[in-house]
């Protein structure tokens, strides 16, 4: 709870029995004659009804819970509650009838003797599920400090988000202050704490801000930490969203989640992955996108500062997870490789684009599924120039590897050597490209590789390999990425924090 964020007060607890009650609850209907009797007796009663001024009848202490403040705060669940209040203090309480209950709290013997001894009684209205997100709002003091948009009562509030530019061209959930608080419950984090510098407009991102583009992109609650987590990362020097965006590339950041998390939010790994059909899946990275779009500024069309010649389906939003039960021994997953310990939650983010297909249904020998693999990163961009990549491997392809006796170590020493550009037709000028790499010095390297030697097609850290898809099928999936180190983006590994 922020510092300036306010709680409404709980209402003043009468002393002595207190009951709360509502017309529309037979068991509420059949004790009106108790109420009546302990009114007469004693110190009286006093009696909150939910849903009617005018109930019960004949007792001169009724307050109408209008609001349902009262029955909130006392965290009424089921009615008719029965209180016993001293010193403003609540000191017993009983639910439904029980004639020995009521007895007891009371201290007046012989009550409904025209009543069983017992009977449940019903829902409180506090507890409604469609009440709840309200009360907590009003009541709990959640602090919001996003401006707030009116929309007028005739204006469609789909086609006016539309209009106003929030939207990345699919419909969004109106981020309702009600949704929003109930995002912000998916985190421990306080929703006035800065997140990221998001570019362009390099704005302040607080995790409020990212709860009201998780809603729009339809995440739920428990989503919230894997979205904050993604947006630290992408609003980093090292990925670097602002030169992703403005760049003339297809890529965009596509997410992908390694950790005990991925089973907690019901993320998929398997069939269809890489595709539509699980909500977690397309709505985490759908989030990032909007929060780039809404906060950063990041949109393409006429004026705006994304200017991609193509795009691809990652600006609009991509997401998976690992599918790390099913490694092999000897294949860690891509968290551990990148220096993680099992267990913990984190996300990656890599600025690519896809996927490519790489189909091999005959290849029965690890050499042979390497080459086909190797032969079509040789592909990736341009055949004649450095690019960068990431492999997401099926179980098919894997376990040929597996199988063999090959863990991940050897799977990446095999495939260095084929990954080696030939220099006459990568270099500018006979046999080349006229956009190709410009001849290089002695001192010169790309990639680590030497002037005068072969060229290296990918960086060191790539092509990462991710395990995820159907257990059937030889294929594979190449997903391509834009301009790696310095000048472009380099991928990034970071904690989920609750």
């Amino acid at each position: 709870m922020s510092s300036d964020q306010k709680q409404s007060v709980p209402p003043h607890l009468p002393e002595g029995l207190v009951a709360v009650v509502k017309k529309d609850c037979p068991t509420c209907v059949d004790v009106q004659s108790v109420l009546q009797e302990l009114s007469e007796q004693g110190s009286g009663i006093t009696v909150y009804c939910q849903d009617d001024p005018n109930f019960p009848e004949g007792i001169p202490n009724a307050i109408y819970d209008e609001s349902l403040e009262f029955s909130w705060h006392n965290n009424v669940e089921t009615v008719p509650t029965l209180i016993y209040v001293q010193g403003g203090k609540e000191m017993a309480r009983t639910v439904g009838w029980s004639r020995a209950d009521w007895e007891a709290l009371s201290g007046v013997p012989g009550l409904g003797k025209d009543l069983p001894d017992m009977r449940p009684g019903c829902g409180s209205m506090s507890v409604d599920p469609g009440l709840t997100d309200a009360l907590a709002l009003q009541f709990g003091g959640t602090s919001l400090q996003s401006r707030r948009v009116e929309i007028a009562t005739l204006e469609d509030e789909f086609e006016a988000m539309f209009d106003r530019g929030w939207s990345d061209g699919l419909p969004v959930i109106p981020p309702t202050e009600e949704r929003v608080a109930k995002m912000l419950a998916g985190t421990t984090r306080a929703g006035d704490e800065v997140v990221a510098i998001v570019p362009p407009s390099l704005v302040e991102c607080t995790v409020e801000k990212v709860a009201i583009n998780a809603v729009m992109a339809g995440c739920k609650p428990e989503y919230l930490p894997v979205v904050l987590a993604a947006t630290e990362a992408a609003c980093t020097d090292q990925f670097n969203i602002h030169g992703l965006l403005c760049t003339l590339w297809f890529s965009g950041p596509v997410v992908i989640v390694n950790g005990p998390i991925r089973h907690r939010i019901g993320m998929n790994s398997d069939k269809n992955a890489l595709g539509q059909g699980n909500r977690a899946n397309s709505t985490i990275g759908r989030a990032l996108q909007l929060i780039v779009r809404n906060v950063g500024g990041g949109r393409p069309g006429i004026g705006g500062i994304d200017r991609s010649a193509l795009g691809a389906p990652s600006k609009v939003g991509w997401c998976f997870p690992e599918d790390e039960e099913g490694l092999p021994e000897g294949w860690e997953p891509l968290s551990v490789s990148r220096g993680f310990e099992r267990d913990v939650d984190t996300v990656t983010l890599f600025a690519g684009h896809g996927p490519i297909g790489c189909i091999d249904q005959i290849s029965r020998t690890p050499d042979s599924l390497v080459r086909t693999m190797a032969q079509q990163l040789q592909a990736v961009g341009n055949r004649k120039l450095p690019a960068e990549a990431m492999i997401v491997m099926t179980p098919e392809h894997m376990n040929v590897f597996a199988s063999a006796g090959w863990d991940k170590k050897k799977f990446y020493e095999e495939l260095e050597p084929l990954l080696q550009m030939d220099m006459a037709q990568s270099v500018r000028g006979a046999g080349g490209i006229e956009e190709g790499l410009p001849a290089l010095s002695g001192e010169e390297t790309v990639f680590g590789s030497t002037a005068g030697n072969e060229i290296r097609k990918l960086p060191e850290w790539s092509p990462m390999v991710v395990r995820a898809g159907g257990g059937a099928g030889g294929f594979s999936a190449i997903l391509e990425g834009w301009v790696p180190g310095a000048k472009g983006s380099t991928p990034i590994t970071v904690p989920i924090e609750a």
